[in-house]
């Protein structure tokens, strides 16, 4: 049995903040190069987007052809995913799906906002490093899979019986797929809203390269879905953010994924030919364990190249991907220079 621990509820320290790395280390914002964000390197080219967005409230046209091309693109056969401004947005609303006075457990190390959020809200929140320390007494477990930032995946039949095993007791699973657009295989987003008890929460900024647009879908039961929707609001996502998601998750989507691939083949050469040891990763990212983490966290902030470092394991960094060869070829010299 994998034991579990509480969580305390401590701010997060996350990637980017590239303002305040420059503040420290000096330098032009633009010209650092940020490699502390899972994100797409390269971002898609936007779609035309008619003034009329922009222009107007998000008609309930635009809020539908977005729900249906995400219904598409997930394979999501029996529920219309709600579109949401950005998953951080509802992972805000999360403690109200979870049972009073029950505890939670969240599969651990991840993003550390759910145990945060879910502490915040006055729950009993367990830290477990596996599936077999599931409780009967959980009335909620969180799942980021893969896994942020460890790349670990867990089956999806195994997920789908701890979906049951937990409705039967008045429970749920959510599970956290943002970076599940690459690493598709074990997904159980066209199980939401067919199977009861399980919540699926999508990126649509990491793959598509457009953080910034902060937009999400959150797949479930149609009663929960609707439940999300009176939470946020009217209009809570823009009208050009839903034209730039109706328009790309229907489009082929083949030469972004061949993109991302060819990205972190090169990521993980400049790693591997500066000896360090890749202890994880998923498409859009790779972690290094390192017992100088923190010393080559700031000899790389230095050189103005910002990586993402951890704060409750001081051996771990997170390397997300450059944009192209000349960027490789930076980041390979300042770890040269460490090595030096």
């Amino acid at each position: 049995m994998i034991q579990s621990s509480p969580v305390s509820i401590a701010p997060i320290l996350h990637g980017g903040g590239v303002t305040e790395a420059a503040r420290v280390h000096g330098g032009e914002i633009g010209g650092w190069l940020d490699l502390s964000t899972g994100i797409n390197p390269n971002p898609v080219t936007l779609p035309a987007i008619p003034a009329e967005a922009w222009h107007r409230l998000p008609d309930r046209h635009l809020t539908d052809s977005a729900r249906e091309a995400a219904k598409a693109y997930y394979g999501a056969e029996a529920c219309l995913p709600l579109a949401v401004p950005g998953t951080q947005s509802v992972i805000q609303h999360l403690p109200k799906l979870a049972v009073p006075g029950r505890p939670v457990a969240v599969l651990s190390p991840t993003y550390g906002e759910y145990a945060r959020v879910l502490a915040e809200a006055g729950f009993a929140v367990e830290a477990i490093g596996g599936l077999d320390a599931v409780r009967p007494e959980h009335g909620l477990v969180v799942a980021v899979n893969p896994n942020n930032p460890t790349g670990r995946i867990l089956p999806r039949t195994q997920l789908l019986a701890l979906t049951e095993e937990l409705a039967a007791r008045g429970g749920r699973l959510h599970v956290d797929e943002a970076f599940a657009d690459g690493e598709a295989a074990e997904s159980v987003s066209a199980d939401a809203g067919r199977v009861p008890g399980l919540t699926v929460f999508r990126s649509f900024g990491k793959f598509f390269g457009l953080a910034g647009l902060r937009l999400g879908f959150v797949l479930a039961e149609e009663g929960i879905l609707a439940t999300f929707a009176n939470w946020l609001g009217p209009w809570p996502v823009s009208g050009p953010a839903l034209v730039i998601a109706s328009t790309l998750m229907r489009e082929d989507t083949s030469a972004i994924r061949t993109r991302i691939a060819e990205r972190y083949g090169a990521l993980e050469r400049v790693l591997q030919g500066a000896g360090l040891r890749i202890a994880g990763g998923a498409g859009l990212f790779a972690l290094v364990d390192h017992p100088e983490a923190g010393r080559l966290h700031d000899h790389l902030c230095r050189h103005h190249i910002l990586v993402r470092k951890f704060d409750y394991n001081s051996r771990w960094l997170r390397f997300g991907l450059a944009p192209d060869a000349e960027a490789d070829k930076r980041l390979a010299r300042a770890l040269s220079d460490y090595s030096a």
